[in-house]
């Protein structure tokens, strides 16, 4: 059977991920601030690591990756605060283009206008992407970075070498990358399904009694409308028919309830045949033209297969609380079920 879509819960963030992303802009953040300062004490001369008299092409260079790591830093910030926010891959990529021109530039510069062997920065460029955005981004990158030292490091006696060594790095840490990122989709999609299974009635796809408590729990204070629903004649489906036509019936039953209850109204079922109905902010006249809706829905004849057709009714117990009051979830249903079954007494009169 399919699951009932008249109650939608939002999806939970993805903690795993949007950790792991904040670990790699910490991590980047501290990275490019270390290569802030050593690109500053390169253009200063004052140690081995930079020849005495830089180039001015390559003091250029030093300016334009000052320049492109602060900017990337920046994009960093953002990107750790909205780690969960749909703009976060934009964001990302953002930072592994700037790095990656930073990156070719220097290495462009410093073999062509020094004896310096540079080129294994290419293969930083790389795992960033890797890390980032998995083997697609590692290719990508690495064709960028292979393109780009061929243009501007024109028969350089290390071009072989380099290429290979970058396309080794591009699907070692993109295809790991790529699989440790399935494996945290995995885990997510588990986590999720078994969260599901705690908080929902497997039959009806509804909200469970767990979860309508918790969902209750953050309404306090607030009004309050509940309507305890139990079903009339089931038992008679289930004695004549068998236990999977009624199976079969609370399912439409609880597909009818909740298209009937509408937008903003929480349905659940509590087992057997008894549904709860929560409506926040719900005053007298909201409840009683949900109870009427859902009255009309239920009673519609239901097709339970082999060209079997019943009719069954709904009995209907309503509490409310007041904005400000204080009764809680399980006295609210307590006194919704004594005017149900007020209700049900009163129906073989009626």
């Amino acid at each position: 059977m399919r699951k009932v879509t008249g109650w939608r819960a939002v999806p939970p963030v993805d903690d795993s991920l949007r950790s792991r992303r904040r670990a790699v802009e910490a991590a980047q953040l501290v990275s490019r601030t270390l290569g802030l300062v050593l690109t500053a004490i390169y253009m200063a001369g004052v140690t081995d690591l930079a020849p005495r008299v830089l180039s001015d092409d390559m003091m250029l260079v030093c300016q334009l990756g000052l320049g492109l790591m602060t900017a990337s830093n920046l994009v960093g910030l953002l990107a750790r605060r909205r780690a969960g926010s749909r703009w976060y891959p934009l964001l990302s990529a953002v930072q592994v283009l700037f790095d990656t021109i930073m990156i070719i530039a220097f290495v462009a510069v410093s073999e062509r206008d020094f004896e310096q062997t540079t080129w294994p920065l290419l293969g930083l460029s790389i795992s960033i992407a890797a890390i980032r955005h998995q083997l697609v981004g590692a290719l990508l990158t690495f064709a960028a970075t292979s393109v780009a030292f061929l243009v501007l490091v024109p028969g350089s006696p290390d071009t072989a070498f380099v290429l290979g060594i970058s396309a080794m790095t591009a699907i070692i840490a993109g295809s790991q990358s790529t699989a440790f990122a399935r494996q945290l989709t995995t885990l997510q999609e588990t986590r999720l399904a078994l969260q599901h299974q705690a908080t929902h009635d497997g039959l009806t796809g509804l909200p469970n009694r767990a979860h309508l408590d918790a969902y209750a729990a953050r309404l306090t204070g607030g009004a309050l409308g509940v309507l305890l629903l139990d079903l009339n004649g089931f038992k008679q489906v289930n004695d004549t028919y068998g236990h999977a036509a009624g199976d079969r019936l609370l399912y439409e039953v609880g597909t009818r309830i909740s298209d009937a209850a509408g937008p903003g109204v929480t349905v659940g079922r509590l087992g057997g045949d008894e549904f709860l109905v929560l409506m926040p902010g719900a005053g007298t006249g909201a409840v009683a033209a949900v109870s009427e809706r859902i009255r009309d829905a239920v009673r519609r004849p239901a097709g339970l297969g082999d060209g079997i057709r019943v009719t069954v009714g709904v009995s209907i117990g309503v509490a409310l609380r007041p904005a400000g009051g204080t009764a809680g979830l399980d006295a609210l249903t307590a006194e919704a079920d004594a005017a149900m079954y007020r209700e049900k007494q009163a129906r073989p009169a009626a």
